[in-house]
């Protein structure tokens, strides 16, 4: 799990401890496999959590860690998107992504797309040619953030953020290496720009460190382990691959990476994410999160007319591929 490193963890700027009241932990949930788009494998991070304790987030699944033999890496085919953002995070391999509103690129081991579809697009997802032919170490996650009603019809916008462009930080110890993609973290910023105020973080703890991080009392706090092992709160509960811990009120979060991982782990990668609730009603069905029923069944009628866009004329489909 590359992301981004730094050959010297102690030379970046370190989150000073943490003053104030430690949140406790309200739940750990384990997230179900599955798989989606054309059949790559999925983890439903934040199943079994209610929405009102998600808001603004409406899900994350982590896709992968998958190694593929040639020929077996899968994308998802052309679909539509309204109302919400989504965000797409490789930490290996290599994933391309283009939309029918001009918005596309190419990311890999660290790098991030953060679409905001808005008013409505069509938009695919798919690991590049090459990929598909060589196989290989194929690792990501997407996140859907909500918008709040007066947002749901912004022009969509498509931000490419790479890797390096993540503000690097270290806890004061040096047991954690904190990549901060979005928000700010004691001052530091992550590049993502945001509609709705809220932070994420991908955090690599090393066996037997502790991770102690500021949190703004109005942001709700959710920790999903990508792999590894270790405890979450100051009263250790434990943690592991797959789950999630959703915080309580207070002003710090805590982490723990235990101090026996697996071998092939560098220590405990976790993502932790927080924002404002939006505090709006939802009306959530597929590909459209909107606020009213009738905005997704006008949403439905939109598709079917055409009017979310077209498949560029440009786009030239994978061997196979479904278009």
């Amino acid at each position: 799990m590359p992301a981004i490193t730094v050959p010297d963890i102690t030379v970046l700027p370190r989150v000073p401890d943490p003053v104030g009241t430690d949140r406790p932990v309200r739940s750990v949930t384990t997230a179900p496999s599955g798989f989606e788009g054309e059949g790559f494998p999925v983890r439903r991070a934040f199943a079994g959590i209610e929405l009102r304790d998600l808001d603004p987030f409406l899900m994350m699944d982590q896709m992968g860690e998958v190694e593929y033999a040639p020929g077996e890496p899968k994308g998802t085919s052309w679909h539509p998107h309204r109302g919400f953002e989504t965000v797409t995070y490789i930490m290996d391999g290599t994933f391309e992504h283009a939309d029918s509103h001009g918005g596309g690129g190419v990311i890999t081991n660290g790098d991030t797309q953060w679409m905001t579809a808005g008013s409505g697009l069509l938009h695919i997802e798919r690991p590049p040619e090459s990929l598909v032919a060589s196989g290989g170490l194929f690792h990501g996650l997407q996140l859907w953030v909500n918008l709040p009603k007066a947002d749901k019809w912004l022009e969509p916008k498509y931000q490419d953020l790479r890797a390096e462009g993540s503000a690097l930080l270290t806890t004061p110890d040096g047991g954690a290496l904190l990549r901060v993609i979005a928000g700010d973290v004691a001052g530091h910023t992550g590049p993502g720009s945001t509609f709705t105020p809220m932070t994420m973080i991908h955090a690599t703890i090393a066996p037997g460190a502790t991770v102690r991080l500021p949190w703004r009392p109005e942001f709700n706090a959710l920790v999903y382990v990508l792999s590894g092992d270790g405890s979450v709160g100051s009263d250790r509960r434990p943690i592991r691959t797959g789950q999630s811990a959703l915080y309580g009120r207070g002003d710090t979060i805590t982490v723990s990476a235990a101090e026996q991982q697996e071998s092939r782990l560098n220590g405990m990668d976790v993502v932790v994410l927080g924002g404002a609730p939006i505090r709006e009603p939802i009306a959530w069905a597929g590909p459209f999160v909107m606020s009213t029923k009738a905005e997704v069944l006008a949403t439905f009628e939109d598709y079917q007319k055409g009017k979310l866009g077209v498949i560029p004329a440009t786009y030239i489909p994978h061997s196979g591929a479904r278009g």
